[in-house]
Formats: C-alpha cells, sequence, structure tokens
C-alpha cells in the first residue's frame, strides 16, 4: 500500500483546513502531494469501488502526530461522506472514552497529553458511503508504566486526579483511602 510518512510541527498549520479536504477529495492520489487526506481520498475510493473494508495504519513512536492524524482522516471521512454537520462523528468518536484517556494518558518528556496505548478505530459506513457509527478499542497498555516513569515523565494522569479529588465525598465510595 502506500506510506506516508508525517512529522508533528508542534504547531496548526493551514493544511487540514475544510478547503484542503475538498481539494483533496475525488483525487487521483498520484496526482496530489503527500497528505493524510491522500491516504484517506484512496482508502474512501477503494471502499466504493471494490466494496471491501480498508485498514489505515498510523504508527510511529511517541509525540509523532499518531493520534492527530487518525483524527483527520475521520474529519475527511465525515466531510466526504457527508456526516461532518449531521452526526459531527469525529468529535464523537474521539470523546468517547475520556475514561480511558485518564488511565491511558501519562506526561513525557516530549507530549504532556501522551497516548500510552494503541487504538483501535472503526467506522461504519452505509450504502451511500455516509458514516453511520464508529468504535475505538484500546490495546496494549503501557504497564511498566504503573511502578517506573522516566525522569521528567508523570504516571497515568488517573493517578494524580485520584490524588487531588481524596477530599471529596465521592472519594469514600470508591474504597479508597489517602
Amino acid at each position: 500500500g502506500i506510506v506516508l510518512v508525517a512529522i508533528n510541527p508542534y504547531e496548526q498549520l493551514p493544511i487540514y483546513e475544510q478547503d484542503v479536504i475538498y481539494a483533496y477529495s475525488g483525487q487521483n492520489i498520484r496526482d496530489m502531494d503527500p497528505h493524510i487526506f491522500a491516504v484517506a481520498e484512496e482508502a474512501y475510493k477503494q471502499m466504493a469501488r471494490e466494496e471491501k473494508n480498508q485498514s489505515i495504519i498510523v504508527s510511529g513512536e511517541s509525540g509523532a502526530g499518531k493520534t492527530v492524524s487518525a483524527k483527520y482522516a475521520m474529519r475527511f471521512f465525515a466531510t466526504v461522506g457527508g456526516s461532518a454537520s449531521e452526526t459531527n462523528i469525529e468529535a464523537k468518536v474521539l470523546a468517547s472514552s475520556p475514561i480511558m484517556e485518564a488511565i491511558g494518558n501519562a506526561k513525557t518528556t516530549r507530549n504532556d497529553n501522551s497516548s500510552r496505548f494503541g487504538k483501535y478505530i472503526q467506522i461504519g459506513f452505509d450504502k451511500r458511503y455516509h458514516i453511520i457509527g464508529a468504535s475505538m478499542r484500546t490495546y496494549l497498555l503501557e504497564k511498566s508504566r504503573v511502578v517506573f516513569q522516566a525522569e521528567d515523565e508523570r504516571n497515568y494522569h488517573i493517578f494524580y486526579q485520584l490524588c487531588a479529588s481524596a477530599s471529596l465525598p465521592e472519594f469514600k465510595d470508591l474504597g479508597l483511602s489517602k
């Protein structure tokens, strides 16, 4: 398949706006500059043409922008599939598990909110290729962080959130003590 190397510029760039989505929509991947939208368009076209499931694998080291790249691909699908304004599927999918984010994210030297687990996001389309739903599963939680953190890094956010809430009355119901 197609491989796209992306780097995280650590700032917002105007290369992910709505007009850029429309510029890539319907285009041949070899006619456009390399971009996450080109990869998403190719998967979308292949899904429609061959009526087969497609996969986009986003891989990279910590802080490379994998989660952000997945968000941009979902935004592309929601826009070209006519679902962006109707369901705001991107926001719903990414906000579907805030508890898992607290349990699975930690501060690293490269990223204050680094995801320490893998995500498998499955997006469902109807016969007209509109998004009808999505689910997100997590895997490979980095368990070593529970007992050890590198210098200048933190444990999972949930530990600090629990400590900060120790004086709240709801904390007693959790069966935990200070």
